[in-house]
């Protein structure tokens, strides 16, 4: 049997990335999984068949998790589909590259809308509908908010607010025996970043002791482990997970 077996798990902006690698592996471990996704329906549906084939249990939701409406149809839909919810991954994010002349009022807004009041409202649903028991949230951080990039200061600043909210929440929903946890992925292989040039990543690895990128399924074993009873003493935590990769 799974470690996440009987497990109801939401992953936001999980039709591709990270995201999809999180909910591949949640439901490997036995999770019932929502796949969350804004855009990219056939991404998602496909993660879903390939999920189902597999012996798992997926459907896929459409919401843009920088609106709050939408954030509610999500959660909405996912207890009619499922009936509860134990785990919510926030994951959805976006980023955008330019340095401080680059910025402006609607730089801004885009990535604090998704990164940070995205992921406030989504575990204020969730907090709201786990069991008495408890449950967990899982924030997706990054390395940039340890070592902020400097052609993406608005990027790197949503990430510092993600650890901070992990730790606040984690004090606030502790005492209801809800974990908040953060993952915080290095350099990773992803659609976003299949176009970065050789240059830079051979720079990222010389900075890694283990002397590669990460892939998604690196990043998704940090998370089921976090989410499953292995990783019941955890609360309150930012976890790197980069191969070690620091500036």
């Amino acid at each position: 049997m799974g470690t996440l077996a009987g497990k109801v798990a939401i992953v936001t902006g999980a039709s591709k990335g990270i995201g999809a690698g999180i909910a591949l592996r949640l439901a490997a471990d036995g999770a019932s999984v929502v796949v969350n996704y804004s855009r990219s329906a056939k991404e998602a549906e496909a993660l879903v068949a390939k999920i189902t084939a597999a012996g798992g249990k997926a459907f896929a939701v459409q919401a843009d998790i920088s609106q709050s409406e939408q954030i509610t149809s999500l959660f909405e839909a996912t207890i009619k589909e499922f009936a509860k919810l134990d785990i919510l991954v926030n994951n959805a994010g976006i980023y955008e590259f330019g340095g401080l002349d680059a910025v402006t009022p609607e730089h801004i807004d885009r990535q604090y809308a998704l990164n940070v009041k995205g992921l406030i409202l989504a575990t204020q649903a969730a907090a709201r509908l786990f069991p008495a028991e408890g449950g967990v949230v899982i924030n997706i951080s990054s390395g940039v908010a340890k070592t902020p990039m400097v052609v993406a200061q608005v990027y790197s600043s949503t990430k510092g607010a993600v650890d901070v909210l992990t730790r606040g929440l984690a004090l606030e929903l502790g005492p209801r025996k809800i974990r908040v946890v953060g993952i915080a992925p290095g350099l990773t292989t992803t659609e976003g970043t299949s176009g970065m040039d050789q240059g830079t990543i051979d720079f990222v690895v010389s900075r890694t002791p283990l002397g590669r990128i990460g892939e998604s399924s690196d990043i998704a074993a940090a998370v089921s482990f976090v989410a499953s009873a292995d990783g019941s003493w955890i609360t309150g935590e930012t976890i790197q997970v980069g191969g070690g990769l620091a500036f």
